[in-house]
């Protein structure tokens, strides 16, 4: 019986995988006509397909399933988004890239944790930890979008770059504010300051490591025995990087950042691939990484709950609304402005205030704090996928739009 009911599990959730890929192909090739990120139509296609409205995919949030296309999917379009930048324009942006992803995502914390101890009348703590919770930007959800609409380079890698580096200061803020407010132990600047160098250190450099030894294999002039291989390669490196970063209590994201950066840029270390291997290797991560968004973001879409987002939407939407509007620009204009090596004008700037969407790390997070029962966790899951459906229905869907308006698109 117990076979027989394992068999059957299986097949359900087969169905399941074969529905969102197909519902997913259309939701691509639906995006391509109407011009907006497939991201938005896939949150909007899973919220009708799942247990709320149509009830076709019902995969919960805390599944060992889930759980894998979450880290897994995650990982593989920040390598994507690490591969597409190159270093001669990070040299230009560096500085606003670390004070934004960490200096910044106190700023963002701290301006939204105020929105909600008044909005929702909570104990401090509590605030703080929402304001944390979603202070960092989500690469899984930036990446695809400056993939699909043609940003002005340096600003397109700056918004990508401070997404990957940022969640493991988001994550180190989290967890720091949950263990005062459990009870566990007292905040000390100095102690995550600490562990935030480490863990950045760490995921660099297990990142290039793992990004030049993939590089040797697939592209060096006498020993790329596997270049014929090089998709197997990144796949491996990829999982390699996030669970060796993590096994060191490092940020797996960002090392897999730094792989796809080094892997990306692997003509500055001395590596070539032959033109055609290099366009397979290409096409083959491209057609992955949309794979890998629409399991994601379909999926986040059969999970919400609207029920229990019914109850704090009031509140949650004044919260974001000053999250979006007030936390954002405050930020970009503390972090960006006073960096007169990149000499960002106005436009650039403001580009920066609307786009910085929230997903699937700070539901992660959301979803960590739910399972520890921490104070609060209801109103902090419930506020976080609020943030993310407005912030991936409205400033995803507008991005195209207003990078125009700037002059900041580029002409393909």
């Amino acid at each position: 019986m117990e076979a027989a009911a394992t068999v059957e599990i299986a097949k359900g959730t087969l169905l399941s995988v074969g529905i969102i890929l197909a519902v997913g192909a259309f939701c691509g090739f639906l995006s391509q006509k109407i011009k907006i990120p497939d991201i938005v139509i896939f949150l909007l296609a899973g919220i009708v397909l799942g247990p709320e409205i149509a009830g076709v995919i019902d995969i919960r949030a805390d599944s060992v399933l889930n759980q894998i296309i979450l880290i897994f999917g995650s990982c593989y379009i920040l390598f994507d988004g690490g591969a597409s930048l190159r270093l001669k324009v990070l040299k230009e942006v560096w500085i606003t890239i670390v004070v934004i992803a960490t200096v910044g995502v106190i700023i963002t914390g701290g301006i939204t944790a105020v929105a909600a101890y008044y909005a929702f009348g909570v104990p401090v703590i509590v605030a703080l930890l929402l304001g944390a919770t979603i202070a960092s930007t989500d690469p899984a959800t930036l990446v695809p979008i400056f993939k699909q609409v043609p940003i002005k380079d340096r600003v397109a890698q700056t918004v990508m770059s401070e997404s990957a580096f940022n969640d493991a200061m988001g994550a180190i803020i989290t967890f720091a504010i949950l263990a005062v407010a459990m009870g566990t132990s007292e905040f000390s600047i100095q102690r995550s300051l600490i562990s935030l160098v480490k863990e950045s250190l760490l995921g660099i450099l297990t990142g290039g490591i793992l990004g030049y030894a993939a590089a040797w294999l697939i592209a060096h002039e006498k020993y790329a025995f596997l270049e014929e291989y090089a998709p197997v390669v990144t796949l491996m490196a990829v999982i390699g990087s996030y669970l060796g970063a993590d096994g060191l209590h490092a940020s797996g994201f960002m090392a897999v950042f730094v792989f796809g950066i080094v892997l990306g840029n692997k003509e500055s270390f001395g590596f070539k691939v032959e033109p055609g291997e290099d366009e397979h290797l290409e096409e083959y991560i491209l057609t992955t990484s949309f794979i890998m968004r629409m399991f994601i973001f379909i999926l986040l879409g059969t999970q919400v709950d609207f029920s229990l987002m019914s109850k704090y939407l009031a509140g949650g939407a004044a919260v974001i609304a000053v999250f979006m509007l007030i936390a954002r620009p405050v930020t970009v204009f503390l972090c960006a402005l006073p960096d007169r090596r990149a000499k960002w004008s106005l436009n650039e700037l403001l580009f920066m205030c609307w786009t910085r969407e929230t997903g699937v790390i700070p539901a992660a997070l959301a979803g960590l704090l739910v399972g520890m029962k921490a104070p609060g966790a209801e109103m902090i899951s419930s506020v976080t996928f609020i943030a993310i459906m407005l912030t991936i229905l409205i400033q995803a869907s507008t991005t195209k739009l207003l990078a125009k308006k700037l002059g900041l698109l580029v002409q393909s």
